[in-house]
């Protein structure tokens, strides 16, 4: 039988407020435990909670950003559950009248078609605090200075259909709000992480599988991998006769499984009811237009952009815009050069990977975006070579000098265009080579392209590598072709 997989995101963003979103508590990371906790957190007898206005504006921008409907009224609930690291027995959030309504997120594939995922709503909530378990020996610490930090939970249509698909809704929702500068979409610091919601269906039947959710999964690499276990799974499950009950699961990277945690709730499990010491958040449309005239350009409107006014390819146009930091470095490469292929050749090439190697962000880079584009400028005005452009590049990285210009000049890289002294070099070599010369003279026409390069290479060596290559190759097959 073949089977179809069904699959919604439940991302939960942390949004980037200093304070947070029903006490002055600070939100800061890595603070010592229950250092920032507040007696509102605590729920201690006769607080009351107040909204955190910066967390409404920052959970419309994002509304905004996705084309979502924007309710005039919010209304906040009590969810009632146990939470060990929640003192107060209950969380706030957003059940029946959440602040974003139904929007949609495009995405790019590997083979750059796109697809639209639908986003049923998103919703203001706090967070809970978090448990330890590592050092305390049998027993468990908690710690609350996370209890209380605003969160905008995005809730997806069940849209997507494989991993590939998850993953990259997942990677759009990073950009998105990494761009709006409502979250630093910090993964590893739990800044945004997802619930992922997989079930598996007969191809054709229209009726959902029973589904499982994966709770807080926190990398695109997991999210992935997770999903690739569960479906495997449940089919396998189906397949021996068995049936998927509908549950609460967690992904081990280590064992690269999921394993069940607990059957899962439903809402009437919760008692939901509205929070009493709120009042409804009523947005009129003056304040909507105020955010929205605030919206940065935003990834699918760069990456259009990119295309449309620079030529770039759509493989290109993705990669730059992903993160805000790539797309402002790459454009300010490409304002100093003034030429987008080559901005981009050099910023996903050479700058990317020495990046990769040293595991540093673009915002850490040793290479400011303005060095790279004086780099690219010096080979495209054939200063320097491409070779030679490589060393600037690397003596820049590692801080041995301030410019391209001033590197070029000590090191003496600037290339030598001067015919006269390339033909030197040229008439050099062929005298210092008959071998070859008589292997060039003596092989058939289509062969000698490819021969010609051992000449190129002993030109490049007696230049030092600074001599211009296309030259080299145009006037070496002039003289040995004379030869034959």
């Amino acid at each position: 039988m073949q089977w179809e997989t069904v699959i919604g995101l439940e991302v939960h963003v942390q949004l980037a407020t200093r304070s947070k979103i029903f006490s002055g508590a600070s939100t800061a990371f890595g603070a010592e435990p229950n250092t920032q906790a507040c007696a509102v957190d605590l729920g201690l007898p006769g607080v009351l909670p107040v909204l955190n206005e910066q967390a409404v504006a920052m959970a419309v921008q994002f509304g905004l950003a996705v084309h979502a409907e924007i309710p005039e009224v919010s209304v906040f609930d009590r969810k009632n559950y146990f939470y060990p690291d929640l003192p107060k027995g209950y969380q706030t959030s957003q059940m029946y009248h959440p602040i974003v309504g139904a929007g949609e997120v495009e995405i790019t594939l590997d083979d750059d078609t796109t697809k639209r995922i639908r986003i049923h709503h998103a919703h203001l909530e706090e967070d809970a605090g978090k448990s330890l378990h590592e050092d305390f020996h049998g027993m468990t610490g908690i710690d609350l200075n996370r209890a209380g930090t605003p969160l905008l939970e995005i809730v997806s249509e069940p849209d997507m259909r494989n991993a590939k698909e998850a993953a990259a809704y997942l990677k759009a929702i990073h950009s998105i709000v990494t761009y709006l500068g409502i979250s630093d979409g910090n993964m590893a610091e739990g800044s945004m992480r997802c619930d992922v919601n997989v079930s598996v269906r007969p191809k054709g039947q229209e009726a959902f599988g029973t589904r499982a959710e994966i709770k807080n999964v926190n990398s695109f690499r997991f999210v992935e991998r997770a999903i690739a276990f569960e479906v495997e799974r449940q089919i396998e499950l189906i397949e021996d006769g068995g049936s998927v009950v509908q549950e609460t699961r967690l992904y081990d990277p280590e064992r690269d499984e999921t394993r069940s945690m607990r059957t899962k709730e439903e809402a009437n499990d919760y008692r939901y009811f509205p929070c009493p010491d709120l009042l409804p958040v009523v947005l009129d449309e003056a304040y909507l237009e105020h955010l929205r005239s605030q919206l940065p350009e935003l990834p699918a409107d760069k990456r259009a952009r990119f295309q449309d006014a620079l030529g770039l390819s759509a493989y290109d146009a993705n990669v730059l815009s992903a993160s805000r930091e790539m797309a402002e470095f790459f454009e300010e490469v490409h304002r100093v050069c003034g030429d987008a292929k080559q901005a981009a050749n050099w910023v996903q090439g050479e700058l990317s990977g020495a990046l990769n190697r040293e595991n540093l962000s673009i915002q850490n880079s040793p290479v400011s975006a303005q060095q790279l584009g004086e780099v690219v400028r010096r080979v495209l005005d054939g200063t320097i070579n491409g070779k030679a452009a490589k060393q600037v590049f690397q003596a820049l990285w590692n801080g041995q000098g301030e410019s391209a210009d001033a590197i070029i000049d000590a090191k003496g890289l600037k290339q030598v265009t001067d015919t006269g002294a390339i033909e030197g070099m040229i008439d050099q070599v062929i005298a210092e080579s008959p071998a070859q010369v008589a292997q060039y003279r003596d092989s058939e026409p289509e062969k000698r392209g490819k021969m010609i390069g051992y000449f190129v290479g002993q030109v490049m060596k007696a230049s030092r590598g600074t001599a211009n290559p296309q030259q080299v190759n145009d006037l070496l097959k002039t003289k040995l072709d004379a030869l034959l």
